[in-house]
């Protein structure tokens, strides 16, 4: 028996909805407040995790540091500027979109090619201008506080207590757990193991930005063996960071010069996300000499002036994170 256009159109809505539903995945903070409610409910004694995973605990506030907001002003002139690039006397910036595939295995990327005239360009800002754990605003709301004109998601260290977080030369935690990206004053920068030094050690020696998150994906111009294994933060409420997701990349091309890689992912037809093995061949593509995960999912955003420049999740809309790396604007912008 067949069945008829009426129970037919019912179906099709039907799986329209569900599909509709599926493609929704609700944000990190929902799923934990969610489960957390639950718990509660329950009787589970979930207080302690809403607690350690929710509730924002500032143990710093007004955290922008003098020696940021100097370097990335210091002799001001007139900046260029174009839909996806950037001049200035301190930085030029150029943005690509590269779409590979089609259909359900389209991927779609954004990277932005940084040359810097020195190390301390390259910013790192706080959201709400407070350090602490479970603090958080979207990538471009943290970027026009503090007048980027480009800025990526960084490791959302307020997820986490533990890492070394220096920040525009300033250590703020120093609980060595994991590899990590130190970026120097100098321009250069390189993946090192947290566990055999510590921030002090670290900021004496000119460190001024550190990212705690990885995996490095590319060293010495190679793929890293295993990456397709490492898991990240396996802690309550997070999952694993494998499988095709989307990214945030940091790349080292040379001493200054930088790319900075967004993968968009979770939206087929769009872009359906990376595994790492191919995050590590896009870095590699683009040149790279070491290449380093940082935060992805939907906190992987870029941002130029004063738009989102990528798509999360294919709805166009930010998740919050905790911290940005960010290029001030110089001076009036042409």
């Amino acid at each position: 028996m067949t069945n008829s256009p009426q129970s037919q159109n019912t179906r099709t809505q039907q799986l329209a909805h569900e599909k509709a539903a599926k493609s929704k995945k609700p944000s990190r903070r929902t799923v934990l407040i969610g489960s957390l409610a639950v718990l509660a409910s329950a009787g589970g004694g979930a207080g302690w995790a809403l607690d350690r995973f929710v509730i924002e605990h500032v143990e710093q506030t007004g955290v922008t540091s003098a020696a940021a907001t100097s370097a990335t002003t210091a002799s001001e002139t007139a900046a260029s500027v174009t839909d996806t690039s950037y001049t200035s006397n301190l930085a030029k910036i150029n943005i690509t979109k590269t779409v590979k595939g089609s259909g359900s295995n389209q991927v779609t990327y954004f990277a932005a090619d940084l040359k810097l005239q020195q190390g301390t360009v390259l910013a790192s800002a706080f959201a709400k201008d407070s350090f602490g754990e479970n603090i958080t605003e979207t990538t471009s709301a943290i970027a026009e506080n503090n007048s980027a004109v480009f800025a990526i998601n960084g490791d959302y260290y307020g997820f986490r207590d533990t890492g070394i977080v220096i920040r525009n030369g300033v250590a703020y935690r120093d609980k060595g757990a994991r590899e990590g990206l130190a970026f120097y004053k100098d321009g250069s920068a390189k993946v090192y193991d947290e566990t055999t030094t510590n921030a002090d050690t670290l900021v004496s020696e000119g460190v001024w930005q550190t990212l705690s998150f990885g995996p490095a994906v590319v060293k010495n111009s190679k793929q890293v063996d295993g990456i397709d294994q490492v898991e990240v933060d396996t802690n309550f409420g997070n999952h694993s960071i494998q499988g095709q997701q989307p990214r945030t990349a940091v790349g080292i091309i040379d001493e200054k010069h930088f790319v900075f890689v967004v993968v968009d992912g979770r939206s087929e037809g769009y872009s359906v996300g990376v595994t790492m093995p191919e995050l590590a061949q896009i870095m590699l593509d683009l040149g790279c000499e070491t290449a380093y995960n940082i935060d992805g999912g939907g906190s992987s955003t870029m941002f130029f002036n004063g738009q989102l420049v990528n798509n999360p999740l294919g709805r166009n809309q930010e998740r919050g994170t905790s911290d940005i790396l960010f290029i001030a604007g110089q001076g009036e912008m042409q």
